[in-house]
């Protein structure tokens, strides 16, 4: 059994992490004794690590309150939220690999600038006057 205090520790989160999964209905609180401390059993850690585990693969808490809730069904589900995120990281990464494309040639356009009273990247940001 944990206090709170050891949960987080353990965890390697803070006291408020352990809080603010508490209010998002990730991590069921105890019930407080009429004296001491809440005591927080073994299952509240490893989901506190499931949590963890899932925010490092990319997942909202909101799709990780999903993967909980379907973490006692057939895999096909699970599967297709992890399908899901896929997605929207491949999306991502072509964003990514754009805004990567366009600095790479604002920068190469800065590098071969021969007027020092205007940049490139500065003038590329400016709205167009109509």
């Amino acid at each position: 059994m944990y206090t709170i205090s050891k949960l987080a520790k353990e965890a390697n989160v803070g006291v408020e992490t352990i809080r603010f999964y508490e209010k998002k209905a990730l991590l069921q609180q105890p019930i407080k004794p009429s004296q001491g401390y809440r005591q927080y059993t073994p299952q509240a850690l490893s989901r506190v690590l499931f949590i963890k585990s899932a925010q490092h693969l990319g997942f909202t808490l909101a799709e990780i309150s999903s993967l909980l809730v379907l973490s006692n069904s057939n895999c096909e589900e699970v599967q297709s939220l992890a399908e899901h995120k896929l997605d929207v990281i491949e999306e991502k990464l072509k964003d990514l690999t754009r805004l990567k494309g366009s600095l790479q040639s604002l920068i190469s356009d800065c590098k071969n600038n021969t007027n020092e009273k205007a940049c490139p990247i500065i003038q590329s940001l400016q709205p167009e006057k109509k």
